[in-house]
């Protein structure tokens, strides 16, 4: 856990939401730089970033990696903040998807 804040390395400082238990994934963006972070956490950076994927680490619960891949699928990118959300590029890729098979 990040001794600062009290909360995981994957938490993004303007989210307010607190950590969903241990560090169980490394999220990796684009060029492959990692951060460590809990579930919740891990899937809200997986959802607020693009082209990045998840691993478990190791001794994490069986599934974390998966559970964290398919709760970003239905997370807005940087679901912290408020006001309208109808750009392609606010919505998760669940609602994208759904949006495109209409």
């Amino acid at each position: 856990m990040n001794v600062n804040c009290g909360r995981c390395p994957a938490a993004h400082q303007d989210d307010p939401a607190p950590c969903g238990g241990p560090l169980a994934v490394r999220v990796l963006d684009a060029v492959g730089v990692g951060v460590d972070g809990c579930e919740h956490h891990g899937a809200r950076m997986l959802a607020s970033l693009d082209r990045a994927r998840v691993h478990p680490l190791p001794g994490a619960p069986p599934g974390a990696a998966i559970r964290v891949f398919q709760a970003a699928d239905g997370i807005r990118p940087f679901c912290w903040l408020d006001g309208p959300r109808i750009e392609p590029s606010q919505l998760s890729r669940a609602e994208n998807r759904a949006h495109h098979t209409r």
